[in-house]
């Protein structure tokens, strides 16, 4: 098996894996930050094992532009989050 089908099938299964299990988790954190909610331990976990994640795919989506736009707006929905995240806490302990 030659490298890009390797790489096909990584991607393949971190595209599953963030339809399946991450995205509709972000998505609930999304919509609760901007109701002002703060975020719990777990969700605090959950957002830094994603974003770990992510960082370590770096080097695969940098080989496969047409991958890179996608992983723009997924980072721009982890940086929403947690900037709202952030604020939220703070309005809350302040």
């Amino acid at each position: 098996m030659n490298q890009e089908a390797k790489d096909q099938g990584v991607l393949t299964v971190m595209l599953e894996r963030l339809e399946k299990q991450r995205l509709p988790r972000l998505l609930d954190m999304q919509a609760r930050v901007s109701q002002g909610e703060v975020l719990n331990d777990a969700d605090l976990a959950f957002l830094g094992e994603s974003m770990q994640d992510a960082r370590q795919s770096e080097p695969l989506i940098a080989e496969h532009p047409d991958y890179q736009s996608f992983a723009a707006k997924l980072a721009d929905l982890y940086k929403e989050i947690t900037d709202k995240a952030l604020a939220n806490q703070e309005r809350e302990s302040g």
